[in-house]
């Protein structure tokens, strides 16, 4: 079994390239300034942001194995895994990575809203691919950050400057991300009815009295995609994240069983995962403004 590199700290990332630390808590590297590396698998401890421009071999990105394609990028937060195995060659590194510890955003407002760039939870499959134009602009962010820390002086303003440019390239990634699911309209479609067959497969199966309402994760498992990156694909196409449709398909599901009367409220309620017919009784209340027994009557 292969062992892991843990990147605790920028100091400790730079030293892997072989490149000086400007700043301990955020770097840029450029990767044909870097040392020729041999290829090895990273807990990153601290959030990355790599474009990568040459063969990187058959990546592991959590739990999937993924060939990586040229130019595309991939986001690293704390407890993420990255890597290949070690194939005894060294390799000159390509592309840039933008590297900061979450230690510098403490104060700011990103520090609050990082957790909101769900790509950071994205599989590596999932992989935001640039056109030549967005490619310019992303390094533009990180060169903008790199001058920052090249300067003389590190001044008041230099934090609140980089935390900017980094907010910049993540925003600039949300817009590149939205244009690669109107792109990839055809891929998105087959997710989209795949998904469709998925609930519609497990409602009309014993696992919903068995194991209770899918989750997000379990649909995510099953399409081979991250969660976030389901939600996201589903809310860009229908208005709707993945959990609000698990929730529309239990209602019409409930729906369709309050008007058997040859079963009771309790038996349905049972059937559909429900550990209690009084929590199934209220939440179908909450959702349609009446008690299962009074929507039966209305038939």
């Amino acid at each position: 079994m292969s062992n892991i590199m843990n990147i605790d700290s920028v100091q400790q990332y730079n030293d892997y390239f072989g490149i000086d630390t400007l700043h301990p808590l955020v770097t840029v590297i450029e990767g044909c300034k870097g040392k020729p590396l041999h290829f090895c698998k990273k807990l990153y401890n601290i959030y990355a942001i790599l474009i990568k421009d040459t063969d990187c071999g058959s990546l592991k990105y959590g739990r999937s194995i993924y060939d990586y394609q040229q130019g595309a990028m991939l986001f690293l937060a704390p407890g993420q895994v990255l890597g290949s195995e070690d194939d005894g060659k060294l390799h000159q590194p390509e592309g840039w990575v933008l590297a900061f510890h979450p230690e510098f955003l403490c104060g700011t407002p990103l520090a609050r809203s990082i957790k909101d760039y769900s790509y950071f939870s994205y599989n590596a499959n999932e992989a935001l691919h640039l056109s030549t134009t967005e490619r310019q602009t992303i390094i533009g962010c990180m060169e903008k950050v790199r001058e920052e820390l090249q300067s003389p002086v590190f001044d008041k303003y230099s934090k609140s400057l980089i935390v900017d440019n980094i907010r910049l390239l993540l925003d600039y990634c949300i817009r590149f991300y939205d244009r690669q699911f109107i792109t990839r309209e055809n891929l998105n479609s087959d997710i989209l009815s795949r998904f469709e067959i998925l609930l519609d497969d497990y409602f009309h199966s014993d696992r919903l009295t068995i194991n209770g309402l899918p989750t997000v994760q379990y649909c995510a498992d099953e399409l081979c995609l991250s969660a976030n990156y389901l939600s996201d694909l589903l809310r860009k196409e229908t208005g709707m994240s993945a959990m609000k449709h698990i929730q529309q398909k239990t209602l019409e599901t409930a729906k369709e069983r309050v008007f058997n009367t040859q079963k009771s409220i309790s038996e349905i309620a049972y059937e559909l995962g429900f550990a209690y017919p009084q929590h199934f009784s209220r939440w179908f209340k909450k959702q349609t403004g009446y008690t299962p027994n009074e929507y039966r009557t209305q038939v």
